[in-house]
């Protein structure tokens, strides 16, 4: 019988109740709860830490948490890393240092669990690197009526292919066997920077070294350029713990989460509390462990939209926002985020078959996005732009029909291996159609 358990998202707006909620630990587990759902026509979602900000991951019927299904499994002498599906990025991190290894990039949040990252295509920075999913080489994939799938480049190289973004859509992660390097370091250097200046030859800037991203502070021409360079692990230099709990706990977020409270409270105040905030994150070098210069701690909640546009229409995107916020009444707190990110062959993948640029909005996390969101989706929209599968968007099936030539190759493998939609819901109803109609 259905529970009464409830559950919302890391930001706040997504939400479910009414649930009967699943911890299964073992392929064998979750291969039982997804077969007695099967069973009884009730629908089951796998869900990880909840940082999807679309749909993408809510219940309806039966939740399945894998927490307790979590941890490296093996690293073999290759460097191949194979992990429950479970497990938090910053769980793995640990547990890949242990082994004097790393993966080779990664975004600014380290909550988000492997399966998680996998399905939605997390990705970080970096023109010559690709998202997570690009990363992985074998997958263990429990199917909609139960059977345990295993996918690589030789074994079911369709499937393997499809679900390494794969949306949750096509069955249940349950191991996932990533490519990993040596562990390295990273040199890090903030600094100020004009945003006219940067989009003035924006590919110079995002290639000048292996990882490049920057922040817009909008209502100014104010940014924050954040420019690491690998190096050895021998490097690493961990700054102070007094310097990173000032950086990362005082300014990164009890100075801006005030911030952002005084531009809610008072929304003529958000222009120079934007030029405020912009110098207040500016500055600073260091060399650490990679993981720890990738990540930065997020406890200020928010809402993000996400695109994936072609690297070469980025720099007008960004002028197009910019003449967008400008002529409006809108008060933007949160800053705008731009990174690079390299073509891969992931049929679902945002950056598939093209080089790409990422550009994030966001808006507090009690706040609705509205006209802002609607405005710089559009803009992103004309150029071909993708959104990312976690985060917020407006399309629709025939929209991402359009934007991915393999759109209807992925739907037919969903209709193949899940024909009722067992491991759907709404929202993936509304972005791949619903399971089994043509």
């Amino acid at each position: 019988m259905p529970g009464n358990d409830e559950w919302r998202n890391w930001a706040g707006n997504q939400t479910a109740t009414g649930l009967t909620v699943e911890h299964p630990s073992g392929t064998g587990e979750i291969a039982a709860v997804v077969a007695a759902a099967a069973a009884s026509g009730r629908r089951v979602r796998p869900i990880g830490s909840g940082h999807s900000f679309s749909g993408i991951g809510v219940p309806e019927q039966v939740q399945l948490v894998l927490d307790r299904h979590a941890g490296v499994v093996d690293v073999d002498d290759a460097g191949r890393a194979t992990v429950r599906a479970g497990t938090p990025l910053h769980r793995l991190n640990r547990e890949l240092a242990a082994h004097g290894r790393a993966l080779t990039n990664l975004g600014d949040i380290d909550r988000q669990t492997i399966a998680g990252a996998v399905s939605t295509g997390t990705h970080g920075t970096g023109a010559r690197f690709g998202g997570i999913a690009s990363s992985v080489r074998a997958l263990e994939l429990v199917l909609a009526d139960g059977p345990v799938l295993h996918c690589s480049p030789e074994e079911h190289p369709d499937v393997f292919s499809a679900a390494r973004v794969g949306l949750g859509a096509l069955g249940v992660l349950s191991t996932v066997t990533l490519q990993t390097v040596p562990a390295f370091a990273l040199h890090a250097v903030e600094a100020p920077a004009r945003l006219p200046d940067l989009l003035a030859d924006l590919d110079a800037v995002m290639t000048s070294t292996d990882h490049v991203e920057f922040y817009w502070f909008p209502h100014t021409e104010r940014c924050t350029t954040l420019r690491n360079t690998r190096v050895p692990l021998a490097e690493a230099a961990p700054p102070p713990r007094w310097r990173m709990v000032w950086e990362d706990e005082v300014v990164g977020n009890a100075a801006f989460g005030a911030v952002v409270a005084a531009g809610r409270a008072v929304p003529a105040l958000v222009p120079p509390l934007a030029r405020l905030a912009a110098a207040g994150m500016a500055g600073g070098e260091r060399t650490d462990v990679a993981h720890r210069v990738f990540v930065a701690r997020r406890r200020v909640r928010f809402r993000e939209m996400e695109y994936a546009v072609p690297r070469e229409a980025a720099a007008e995107v960004l002028r197009e926002l910019h003449r967008t916020v400008a002529a409006s009444g809108w008060r933007v707190p949160f800053p705008v985020e731009v990174r690079y990110a390299a073509a891969d062959d992931v049929p679902l993948s945002p950056a598939a078959d093209r080089p790409t640029a990422w550009i994030a909005v966001h808006v507090p996390a009690r706040s609705e996005p509205g006209e802002y969101f609607a405005a710089f989706e559009a803009i992103a929209r004309a150029v071909g732009g993708r959104p990312h599968w976690g985060k917020l968007h407006g399309l629709g099936s025939a929209d991402l029909r359009e934007l991915y030539p393999r759109f209807d190759e992925f739907v037919a493998l969903r209709d193949r291996l899940d024909p009722t939609g067992l491991l759907g819901n709404a929202h993936l109803d509304r972005v791949l159609g619903t399971a089994g109609v043509a």
